[in-house]
């Protein structure tokens, strides 16, 4: 259609309100009518050479086009559904109907602006993700108090509709708040119809003469000077001010509060032209209007913004998560430095690991620096540079995230794949010959590091060990360490106290041996006594202590060490993070405070006396040239051991957490499935941080347990795919929807995984995910003696996957925190580590085709003892109890690959997960129909019927 480019909502014989806007003046006429005038009656719009023609029940809208179309110098933005047609040449006299698909008209919910976007759609650097006002983080680890929110889309009613009744538009009625525009009417006035039409030109569809031509174009300046006369602008939208959670009802206006926070609204105000693209008047033509001048500018809702559905602290947090990353740094120039250094330590080869001193898997923003001398994003991977080459070495769940990271300087070197070399260590041993091999000793672990040198002295090479991280010396703007202050843990979810858990410490110590030789017959001397531990382990110094910190995103840990011997505890951490009352409660404890960095100096003077101190073998391998090998023992961690058998209090604490967690997971669901149904277009970004959002509402709610995998088509099929604001894609009807993500909760870390299907699944994705269902369901129904290990069970989720040839890369289950680490030891499946009741573990087979689609499903498990029909050997049989309450769609899943155990464990799944969280989410009505729906549902989809056509079960 030519002409300049309108925006339309999809059009129903129930729509009372339509804009247009006009493009020139950059502003619009609101034209309403009553749903009972749904005839065709031409009304002219503003100032834009076109009319509507409304139609009759059985007709479609069209527009006619009167004048030549203006110059767009960009797209017309709005927000609601739209029907666009770009501008194009001069149009001819002709008329011509606005044509209208049959289907819903895809409508955008998602916050992507698309005037920019990054050389590359992948990742965008953590670095800058993770250093932003915490006042605003989404992904927060500590909440110092409840927030309210409150989403416009939820004091909606829901009522049952058809697809058909989705389309209504809501009508927001208006006060006549704008000064009118006073036009002498034409004593020539336009006679009309009883019915509203022109009785000169009727409907408006057919070619008039040269003279009716003029006249019709005279005759739209004098309705328009009427309507003027009878009508007001619309009010200069801000969002509505509500006082809680339910429906507002106003009959004639509405209270509209500005919902940004001071610093952006000075922005606003000054127009700064960062956010200008975003916050743009609406009524620049109008600035003369007092009224108008008066309020605040409206901002500019583009047709992919949701704030028209959001207000308060959660819009705030969404405007505020800026998307600072615009692409890939060139990281030839920090190689290049990076060399210098090394050729003044003769230095063969650099090796810059992902972990921090401490050996923790995901590590702080100062802790960064695998990534910021490669810009590769993901949390797992070493790299090493060369005198000529720089290599970056990842497992499976990275390939494909690391090729798009990684400049023209970085080789990528595909760990465990096959032909492939297991781990960086075994690709740097077949290399290096006669090589001196640089590290910071503090970032690998004691056992890595003796095991590396062992292999290294066969080939002639060796470990050097700079005095200062090289990496650190040409990072420049490195961000400082965290001075977040530590808070407690309350025994209430603990469910033991820090003085217990202390002395189980210590009786273990005097419990080791010393270490003599196995020939001597004498007695041990002082010096071979184990007398102490030192722990390096973030998480298991927060649970020993029962305190947390907030120095690492998504993990509530903080940074210290932890020394204990038989009469003495020392807490090494920087003073600026314990407040008093934290200084008092290490007191009482008899827990005496020094300096982080004083751990260096009171090993080096050995200030505990004589005997050995026990160290666990990730403890870093600084600590053991300090101690020398005279004056340590390496055992395996006692307080991991601890931590992992969950007592009763924690377990009661994790099935709470999973409730609340479960609960917004099918908040959310209703609401993004009620959306998707709309015909609305969400981004992967938009449905994560959505789900963020009902998660905040939860009691006990402490900010996310990593970062959120959400993804769509081809990103589903990246294990640790995490969308971005501005690069990421929309989630399409035709490939499953992958979301894995977790809350932090004070009684508890929840992790979960689910796979829904918006259209009509394949045959190719049904198949892989019941594949994948079925392995989930032998897991879960497992039954197995004691000293089972995760490894020995892992093939019982790869069985039925094995059957059609596929497999996933990943581990199939790891340990869970209660309030700290998602990734916890020593147990997992793959892992050589026996299971033990009390035991937290995850279940999460998968399949995922590359660049197409992917599927897990995730749940967390209780390890308890069961009792069996034979009870053979006595009491040491082991089962699962199901910690996570989320429904498992049916949609994919063949009615025929299931056995009959199989279908009634999933029937009576989702039963389960009914009868749990319908107390929680009942004044909830679209979560609670959701929710009861997908309870009732059939297994897998209904056949199709003649002629194409298909039906669901709902």
């Amino acid at each position: 259609m030519p002409g300049p480019e309108i925006q339309l909502p999809i059009w129903d014989t129930h729509v009372t309100v339509l804009t247009v806007r006009d493009v020139r003046a950059g502003q619009g006429a609101l034209l309403q009518r009553p749903s009972a005038a749904c005839v065709r009656t031409a009304i002219p719009c503003a100032g834009v050479g076109l009319y509507l023609i409304y139609p009759t029940q059985s007709q479609k809208p069209s527009f006619t086009t009167l004048a030549t179309p203006p110059t767009i110098p960009s797209p017309i933005r709005d927000h609601g559904t739209t029907t666009t047609a770009s501008a194009a040449p001069a149009p001819t006299t002709d008329v011509f109907p606005l044509l209208l698909k049959e289907k819903t008209q895809t409508k955008r919910l998602a916050y992507a602006d698309r005037a920019y976007s990054e050389s590359y759609n992948s990742e965008r650097s953590s670095i800058n993700r993770l250093e932003r006002s915490g006042s605003y983080s989404p992904t927060a680890t500590l909440t110092s108090k409840a927030e309210k929110l409150t989403f416009s889309s939820d004091s909606e009613s829901w009522p049952d509709q058809t697809v058909n009744d989705a389309r209504e538009v809501p009508v927001l009625k208006r006060s006549n708040t704008t000064r009118e525009k006073s036009t002498p009417k034409s004593p020539q006035a336009t006679e009309k119809s009883p019915v509203g039409g022109s009785k000169r030109w009727g409907y408006g569809w057919g070619i008039g003469k040269k003279d009716k031509e003029k006249e019709r174009e005279k005759e739209m300046a004098q309705d328009l000077s009427r309507q003027n006369t009878q009508s007001t602008r619309p009010p200069l939208y801000q969002s509505p001010q509500r006082s809680n959670s339910q429906r507002t009802q106003t009959s004639e206006s509405i209270n509209y509060i500005n919902p940004l926070p001071p610093h952006m609204q000075a922005m606003q105000r000054s127009g700064d032209p960062s956010r200008s693209n975003t916050f743009r008047s609406q009524n620049s033509g109008n600035s003369n209007n007092t009224a108008s001048s008066s309020r605040q500018r409206r901002p500019q809702l583009y047709p992919s913004d949701s704030a028209s559905t959001l207000v308060g602290s959660a819009y705030e947090r969404k405007v505020n998560d800026v998307d600072s990353f615009k692409g890939r740094p060139d990281t030839g120039e920090r190689l290049e430095a990076l060399r210098e250094l090394m050729k003044k330590d003769t230095l063969d080869y650099y090796v810059i690991p992902t972990e921090d001193a401490h050996g923790s898997e995901y590590v702080g923003i100062s802790d960064k620096r695998r990534e910021w001398i490669s810009a590769f994003t993901g949390s797992a991977g070493v790299a090493i540079v060369s005198k000529s080459s720089a290599y970056l070495v990842t497992d499976s769940r990275y390939w494909i995230q690391a090729r798009t990271e990684l400049d023209s300087n970085w080789n990528l070197i595909e760990a465990a794949g096959h032909g492939s070399p297991k781990d960086w260590v075994e690709w740097l041993v077949d290399r290096a010959k006669d090589s001196r091999i640089g590290i910071d000793a503090r970032m690998i672990a004691h056992d890595k590091a003796t095991g590396l040198n062992a292999q290294l002295q066969a080939k002639g090479s060796k470990l050097i060990y700079p005095p200062q991280n090289l990496v650190d010396l040409i990072w420049r703007d490195k961000p400082s360490r965290s001075k977040a202050p530590i808070f407690r843990q309350s025994t209430r979810y603990a469910g033991e106290g820090t003085e217990k858990k202390l002395a189980k410490v210590r009786r273990w110590i005097a419990e080791q041996s010393p270490s003599v030789p196995s020939y001597s017959k004498t007695e041990p001397k002082p010096a071979q006594r184990q007398v102490a531990t030192l722990l390096s382990n973030l998480s298991s110094i927060a649970y020993l202590l029962n305190l947390r910190g907030n120095d690492i995103p998504f993990n509530p840990v903080f940074h210290s060490y932890l020394f204990i011997s038989a009469d003495q505890t020392i807490l090494f951490i920087e003073a600026a993070k314990v407040p008093e009352e934290i200084d008092t409660y290490l007191q009482s404890l008899n827990v005496e405070r020094r300096e982080y960095n004083d751990l260096w100096s009171f090993l080096r003077r050995k200030e505990w006396g004589e005997g050995k101190i026990i160290i666990a073998p990730s403890t870093s391998y600084a600590i053991s040239l300090m101690l020398t090998s005279f004056r340590y023992t390496v055992l395996p961690s006692y307080v991991e051991e601890m931590k992992a058998v969950k007592n009763e209090v924690e377990l009661d604490g994790l099935k709470n957490a999973y409730m609340k967690d479960g609960a917004a997971w099918v908040r959310w669901q209703a609401w993004l499935e009620a959306k998707m149904s709309q015909g609305y277009d969400i981004t992967e970004y938009e449905a994560a941080w959505r789900f963020t959002e009902f998660r905040r509402e939860q009691d006990g709610y402490r900010g996310l347990a990593y970062g959120n995998i959400s993804g769509s088509g081809p990103n589903a099929a990246l294990p640790h795919y995490e969308p971005r604001k501005n690069s990421a894609r929309m989630i399409d009807r035709d490939t499953p929807y992958l979301n894995d993500s977790g809350g932090q909760y004070v009684d508890g870390t929840c992790d979960t995984t689910r796979t829904v299907h918006f259209g009509r699944p394949s045959n190719e994705q049904c198949e892989a995910f019941t594949r994948v269902l079925q392995g989930h369901i032998a897991i879960d129904s497992a039954i197995f003696p004691e000293n089972t290990t995760g490894k020995q069970l892992d093939v019982l989720a790869r069985r039925a996957l094995w059957k059609d040839g596929l497999n996933y890369n990943h581990g199939t289950g790891h340990g869970v925190g209660s309030y700290l680490n998602v990734h916890e030891g020593p147990h997992g499946f793959g892992i050589d580590v026996p299971l033990k009741p009390g035991n937290v573990i995850t279940n999460e087979p998968g399949f995922y085709l590359e660049g197409k689609w992917g599927v897990r499903i995730e749940s967390a498990l209780i390890v308890r003892r069961v009792q069996t029909k034979g009870n053979f050997n006595g009491d040491i049989w082991l089962g699962f109890e199901r910690l996570t309450c989320v429904p498992i769609q049916t949609k994919m899943v063949k009615d025929s690959m299931l056995s009959k155990d199989e279908k009634q464990w999933l029937k009576e799944h989702n039963k389960a997960c009914y009868e749990a969280l319908e107390p929680l989410i009942r004044e909830d009505k679209r979560a609670l129909k959701w929710l009861k729906r997908e309870s009732e549902r059939g297994i897998g989809l209904a056949p199709a019927l003649a002629g194409g056509m298909s039906i669901d079960w709902d």
